[in-house]
């Protein structure tokens, strides 16, 4: 899942960042990357890598948008549902991308280690919780996710989630023992710094004017240089921006806001034990522990950009309804980023045209398939790869313009609000059984210090009471009489 991440306490500041240059000369390369973001710069490392000439062209400065803003936490999947995923390809298909997202996750371990990423932070596990109680489809979950697809999972009842997490929000849960966490906004820094080690020339402050696809041999035009190469990788978000407006109107613009509270001491310890991250069944909530006693939590989401510091205050109310017991915290600060969600709810990756490549899409998608696409392409581009075909199914599709922004917000909010409907009618249920087995148990007391039983029900009309003799029955006639 795409979330954004702290960016001041939780990554380098802007001083500590390597300095890149503007393309300022005609260059001629094997590879030529659009957008320096997770996927982007995957693509660029994998591809010097194996030997290419890779030049990566941004247009602000790497990992400004979405792929700097992200809490960082790495498990296999995708933003579609998996029973939507093997209804949209088929059981087969779907075990095999299944298989390229842990391969994806796997990428992002191998690369986010103390020795190449200073201060990563990396720590182990993820919990996705559920709002109401789900416990037959947690085990139907479990089957398909650990027997199915061979993903090591775990199932958690209400009591040992509620021992993690103290509230009565949430119920059952699945436990991924393998995913991770790691520091999102070093990681994108790392992974530039890692695709220029490698050879590949990372270009900022160097918008894309126009692209020419047609060819063996693409042209960029930029504001200072042309560019020329084999291949071209489109890895914008939703700021590609004219040369490629067709693109980004098949992205529907999501920004979601995220906060870092100030220390909280002891009291986060007494409402939160659990420190892997935490997501919730519905994506309304995503948070973990930082820092020790600091709470990051992401939860408002609009179709439209504002400041975000206006989402402070809806933080902080939705930290007080899931964990009453921190009481008010403070805010220490909030930031937000915006990522481009597809309709169908998958990534877009492969090939547009000969030579011309797409990976984008990835709102909602999470680490992982930002990593295996980049992965993915490049090693279809070097070593003829075809396995990027398997998301043809998953076409670009139009995202709807305003109207479908406007629609998209809708929907959020009524799917938020159904949730919250949902998940208040399962704890009024829960507390009602509650309620009733204490009323029972309190009988059951008050009775056996009395020294008496229970009352019994009377039996049916006919069935004759235990203890007590009964008057002979009347004979049908014909039956017992002398003839």
């Amino acid at each position: 899942m795409n979330e954004t991440s702290k960016g001041a306490t939780n990554g380098p500041d802007a001083a500590d960042l390597p300095e890149r240059s503007r393309l300022s000369l005609d260059l001629d390369v094997d590879i030529a990357v659009v957008g320096a973001g997770l996927a982007g710069l995957t693509v660029a490392l994998e591809a010097a890598r194996l030997g290419a000439s890779v030049a990566v062209l941004e247009g602000r400065h790497v990992g400004w948008n979405a792929s700097g803003h992200q809490l960082g936490t790495v498990m296999p999947g995708y933003g579609l549902p998996v029973g939507d995923l093997i209804a949209r390809v088929g059981f087969e298909d779907a075990r095999e991308l299944w298989s390229m997202s842990k391969e994806g996750a796997d990428y992002v371990r191998t690369n986010a280690s103390e020795e190449l990423i200073p201060g990563i932070a990396l720590s182990e596990g993820a919990l996705e919780v559920s709002n109401v109680e789900a416990g037959d489809q947690l085990i139907t979950r479990l089957q398909v996710l650990g027997g199915d697809l061979d993903t090591e999972v775990e199932g958690w009842q209400v009591d040992r989630v509620r021992d993690q997490l103290k509230t009565d929000h949430y119920f059952h849960g699945v436990y991924y023992p393998t995913a991770f966490q790691i520091d999102g906004r070093k990681y994108v820094h790392g992974l530039a710094a890692l695709a220029k080690r490698a050879g590949a020339r990372i270009f900022e402050e160097t918008p894309v004017v126009s692209i020419d696809s047609s060819g063996i041999r693409k042209r960029i035009v930029t504001p200072s240089a042309r560019l020329r190469a084999s291949h071209i990788v489109l890895a914008g978000n939703i700021h590609l921006g004219v040369p490629l407006r067709r693109l980004s109107e098949t992205l529907l613009p999501i920004w979601r806001y995220a906060a870092v509270t100030a220390p909280l001491g002891e009291r986060l310890a007494e409402a939160i034990s659990f420190r892997g991250s935490v997501t919730d069944t519905d994506g309304v909530d995503h948070f973990r522990i930082v820092d020790g006693d600091r709470l990051m939590w992401a939860s408002p989401e609009t179709t439209w950009a504002a400041r975000p510091e206006r989402f402070a205050g809806a933080i902080q109310r939705r930290i007080l309804t899931i964990f009453p017991r921190l009481g008010q915290v403070e805010i220490a600060e909030v930031w937000g980023g915006a990522v481009g969600q597809t309709v169908h709810g998958m990534p877009q990756i492969g090939q547009l045209r000969r030579g011309l490549w797409v990976a984008s899409g990835f709102g909602r998608q999470g680490l992982n398939t930002s990593a295996m696409a980049g992965q993915l392409i490049a090693r279809s581009i070097l070593w003829g790869d075809e396995r990027w075909r398997l998301f043809s199914p998953f076409e670009l599709v139009w995202a709807g313009g305003p109207t479908g922004r406007v629609a998209g917000y809708v929907i959020g909010m009524w799917g938020r609000g159904s949730s919250a409907a949902a998940g208040a009618l399962a704890r009024y249920r829960e507390r009602a059984r509650a309620q009733e087995r204490i009323r029972e148990a309190r009988l059951a007391e008050a009775n056996r210090q009395a020294g008496t039983r229970p009352p019994r029900r009377p039996p049916p009309p006919g069935r004759p009471r235990p203890g007590r003799p009964q008057p002979p029955s009347r004979p049908k006639s014909g039956e017992g009489e002398d003839s």
